[in-house]
């Protein structure tokens, strides 16, 4: 088991461009900092209809800003960026229909696009939403030495790591036996 130190030491951005990184973290700080420039905007703008049309599209952008950055701070498969990436594209295309229809088509009209610009924003973000689960997910998984499971066995001074499988580790802790039964299983 590596140590807290070589858990969260320098060695953190291992594998991954640290530039994608720093990238994915300011883009989750600009979404961030929209969302909260939008509830600053309805909060003082009050009943003004350009207080809330400029909020809606900031916090419309927001939302897939903050997705678009967790995916790119992770280790992410392609799909999963991909997956992203047009889940935001039908929010941007969400965004942009709540511009043109709000308020003026936006509800209590007969042409009303309330309903056309909220499915199509759920839509987008259900889909953003569903690879970021999965980024997240497989993180996980690809941080997981594939089921092994290494142990360091120490039998009369002498030291010896050996990699089983989890179901022969399972198996063999299971039943609390003795340590030196352990090794003579893992001998054979």
């Amino acid at each position: 088991m590596p140590s807290l130190d070589d858990a969260y030491g320098e060695s953190r951005f291992e594998g991954r461009d640290p530039r994608r990184v720093y990238g994915g973290m300011a883009v989750v700080v600009a979404g961030a900092l929209a969302l909260f420039v939008a509830l600053v905007a309805v909060a003082v703008g009050g009943d003004q209809v350009a207080a809330k049309r400029w909020a809606g599209l900031l916090a419309g952008l927001g939302i897939p800003a903050l997705l678009c950055g967790v995916v790119a701070v992770l280790p992410a498969s392609t799909r999963a960026r991909i997956g992203v990436v047009v889940g935001a594209a039908l929010n941007v295309v969400g965004v942009a229909l709540f511009w043109h229809a709000y308020p003026g088509q936006w509800t209590r009209t007969a042409d009303s696009l309330a309903f056309e610009t909220a499915m199509v924003y759920g839509l987008g973000g259900a889909i953003a939403l569903w690879f970021v689960f999965t980024a997240v997910a497989t993180a996980h998984i690809r941080n997981n030495p594939h089921g092994t499971v290494t142990l360091e066995l120490v039998q009369q001074g002498s030291t010896r790591t050996v990699q089983v499988s989890r179901d022969k580790y399972d198996a063999l802790v299971s039943d609390g036996g003795d340590p030196s039964d352990v090794i003579r299983e893992l001998d054979d």
